[in-house]
């Protein structure tokens, strides 16, 4: 029997309270299952983290002494055990290390998703389906008028113009899939980055993940080459530098809303859009959906009379 409750949501996060943990919660916890690296899932301070290896670096090198009081690392498909719920990780597809967290209690079976994506992504490892009874996933574009163009297709935009570029990107997850993708698509481009990315570029590359050309941004290299370079930068420094002359300016995103005001449209999502979602849903084969990180009332119409669909929200 599905129980209702077996997930909730509460100040701190989504709360197992069978198992007395955490998925991805927001304040710091005794135990704490991650799904993936990336700040609004992964903060430091929990006494527990249970996760896979790439997940721990990525946070170590964030949060440095307080990234957790104890790592529990755990490679995909293999099961493990916390506090009497069995879990076990599937790969994601959204970054590197990216998990979803399947979990068996009392014979039913529970796939909460964290953030995942179905398009193909060289830098990180491809999402995986098993199936479950419950599915719990985000719906952060769970929207049937939202879907995502192939990153390949869209990358190819970079070559319409011989300028010099400042690409915006996320430095987790975002940048390692750009310029693995300007690597292959774009041969003419020199791929400058910013400082800060060069860590967790470092880490992708220490797993065993072959990203392409790139070097260190340095001022004077851009200066002397007007044409055909591209400087990567996280969004705070794309923000601050937004009367930089002579440079095209593309931020690579799937909120459209965010391409306002770039010169080039670059709509690289690294999350499921309506169609991947219904996909997943399609070979999970669950009984009941629940949702989060987003709105699902979509996809609750959209099953009306077929499927059981909630939200968590």
């Amino acid at each position: 029997m599905i129980l209702e409750d077996f997930i909730i949501i509460d100040k701190t996060g989504l709360f197992c309270r069978y198992g007395n943990f955490y998925l991805d919660p927001k304040v710091p916890t005794q135990d704490a299952i991650i799904s993936h690296a990336h700040g609004d899932h992964a903060i430091g301070g929990h006494l527990n983290v249970y996760c896979t290896e790439a997940t721990s670096l990525f946070m170590k090198h964030r949060y440095r002494k307080n990234a957790a009081g104890m790592f529990y690392l755990h490679a995909h498909h293999k099961t493990f055990s916390v506090n009497g719920i069995s879990v076990t990780f599937i790969p994601a597809g959204h970054i590197l290390g990216s998990a979803m967290v399947l979990m068996e209690y009392q014979g039913i079976k529970y796939l909460y998703t964290g953030d995942y994506k179905l398009q193909p992504d060289a830098t990180c490892e491809p999402i995986e389906f098993v199936k479950a009874d419950v599915l719990i996933t985000e719906t952060t574009f769970a929207d049937p008028n939202t879907q995502h163009p192939d990153a390949e297709d869209e990358i190819l935009k970079l070559n319409s113009t011989q300028n010099n570029i400042m690409l915006g990107a996320y430095v987790l997850g975002k940048s390692q899939r750009l310029i693995n993708l300007m690597t292959r698509y774009c041969p003419e481009k020199r791929i400058l980055v910013h400082f800060s990315m060069m860590p967790f570029l470092k880490i992708y590359e220490q797993m065993g993940i072959e990203l392409g050309e790139y070097e260190v941004y340095d001022r004077k290299v851009m200066k002397a080459n007007l044409t055909n370079m591209v400087y990567l930068v996280p969004p705070m420094v794309y923000s601050s530098y937004f009367k930089a002359i002579n440079v095209v300016r593309v931020f690579a995103t799937g909120w459209k809303h965010l391409q306002k005001g770039n010169e080039i449209q670059l709509l690289v999502s690294d999350h499921a859009d309506w169609n991947a979602i219904l996909t997943t849903i399609e070979h999970i084969e669950p009984i009941e959906v629940w949702t989060n990180h987003g709105n699902g009332q979509s996809l609750k119409s959209h099953f009306q009379n077929r499927l059981n669909v909630k939200s968590l929200n």
